[in-house]
């Protein structure tokens, strides 16, 4: 059934949600929904943590190929759940969409968890990858369209680093789980998984206290909604303060500029927004290789190259996932104050040079695995604020009628392209044994960060402080990058 659009309508509702003081409510809003991020670092570190406990025959006997195409397997369900429900989000509402994926990742990590060989682990992870694909095109769209225009950016990069948090949890998880002397070799994985079901029951319920996204009900001509939800997010938000100067200037029109689906965006893919597309579109491949590719195989490379204990492997996961953390608490800020086309630059090309320079260390023989681990930290401090931005670009770039569609079409895009292969690439590589190849590999991924910086250097958008329906324009308008 076709989706009806009402028309353009002015409404002054995005300017009162810009306006608003943070409260407790923003705070409910970053942790219920912004904890996606978080189960996915859990899932992707317990699976990266876990990989040369799988080879063991006690448990399922897995090929560093095999695990690798498990790594594959995660995101590319992580790329079609994110056009289903990034669909769905834009069809039916964030509401909706937010509630469904969470589901689809706890049938997914359950499914995990009661695994009993290679197939069935595969299959399971990919029902994962899809829920949480789909959570990041409904969330991102959801908190960019509440939170004030001028904290966006730093709440953008403090929820999608959040994905470190649950990182590092995982990694601290696997030091015991995968300790044989406390938990049996067939067990210690399982509880893994099952402990992220657990987190993810306690989201669901956290997020019944979400309302639906104002502007998505503005611009389906749900006025009286949208009018209900701002008043009701005002009142929590200004009861222990008062609220912001409205903004000066008229208020902005809110309508479909080519429709809504895949053949709204796909109008301004390659027509109007053509441009914004292909720099989004170069900085989702970059950052997906270097992460899919980098971090789910760097369990085998040390167990390979540097003959880490399996149960020790956790620990340098653990200090990687901390440098990733870092990178956008410390840099959030300035991404709303030095501003995105800037800081995306120098994080894009800082990860770039230290990336290359860690390759060819590496090649000659010159780090162990602990300084292979602090080489790895320098570089993702910068590229774990880069990859953060990407999506916080990709929001900001598209009207809110295609805006959840457009984050999971360029991130399914990004992923397919910079993601899939690379977990399986590397993890042949590895079972090789050659330090050249996996040079290499390395090598390209610095060169991928190099490009994208260049990029956004050249065709960034500078949107920071920017109401959203100011970057976002209406049918009559040109973006001018």
């Amino acid at each position: 059934m076709a989706v009806r659009i009402a028309a353009a309508v002015t409404a002054d509702l995005p300017a009162r949600l810009d306006r608003l003081r943070w409260s407790r409510f923003h705070s409910l809003v970053v942790v219920a929904l912004g904890s996606a991020w978080l189960l996915d670092g859990l899932e992707v570190t317990i699976i990266g943590s876990v990989g040369p406990g799988l080879q063991d025959r006690r448990s399922l006997g897995l090929s560093p190929g095999e695990i690798g195409l498990l790594a594959s397997g995660y995101v590319a369900g992580a790329t079609a759940g994110a056009l289903l429900f990034g669909w769905l989000a834009d069809r039916s509402g964030r509401l909706l969409a937010f509630r469904v994926t969470l589901v689809t990742y706890l049938v997914g990590v359950a499914a995990s968890a009661f695994s009993w060989d290679f197939a069935s682990l595969d299959w399971a992870r990919v029902v994962t990858g899809a829920g949480i694909g789909g959570e990041y095109a409904a969330i991102n769209s959801a908190i960019d369209e509440i939170v004030p225009a001028r904290l966006r950016g730093r709440v953008a990069l403090y929820v999608n680093g959040s994905y470190w948090i649950g990182a590092i949890l995982g990694a601290g998880l696997s030091l015991i789980l995968l300790d044989t002397r406390l938990v049996p070799a067939n067990l210690g994985w399982r509880i893994g998984f099952g402990l992220g079901g657990s987190l993810g029951v306690g989201l669901l319920l956290l997020r019944r206290g979400i309302p639906e996204s104002p502007r998505w009900l503005i611009c389906r001509g749900r006025l009286a909604e949208a009018e209900q939800v701002v008043r009701n997010i005002e009142a929590a938000a200004t009861q222990h303060s008062s609220p912001r100067p409205a903004p000066t200037g008229g208020s902005p029109n809110i309508g479909p500029p080519a429709g809504c689906g895949f053949r709204g965006l796909m109008a301004l893919v390659f027509g109007r927004y053509r441009g914004r597309a292909v720099v989004v579109l170069i900085l989702m491949i970059a950052q997906a290789f270097l992460f899919n590719a980098l971090f789910f195989t760097y369990g085998l490379v040390l167990t390979e190259y540097y003959q880490v204990p399996t149960d020790r492997v956790g620990l340098y996961i653990l200090a990687l996932s901390m440098g990733n953390l870092l990178g956008p608490l410390a840099l959030g800020r300035f991404f709303d104050t030095i501003g995105r086309r800037v800081m995306m630059t120098m994080t894009f090309a800082a990860t770039a040079v230290l990336v290359a320079a860690t390759a060819l260390a590496f090649a000659r023989g010159h780090l162990s695995g602990m300084t292979q681990t602090c080489c790895w930290m320098a570089s993702f401090f910068f590229a774990s604020a880069a990859a953060s931005s990407v999506y916080l670009s990709a929001s900001e770039s598209f009207p809110v009628e295609i805006r959840a569609l457009a984050i999971a079409c360029f991130y399914a895009a990004g992923t397919a392209l910079g993601g899939i292969a690379g977990p399986w690439l590397f993890g042949e590589i590895i079972g090789t044994g050659s330090r050249g190849m996996l040079a290499m590999g390395y090598l390209l991924a610095a060169l991928l960060m190099a490009v994208a910086a260049i990029v956004v250097w050249k065709f960034g958008i500078d949107a920071e402080n920017q109401p959203l329906e100011a970057l976002t324009l209406t049918a009559d308008d040109r973006p001018s990058r």
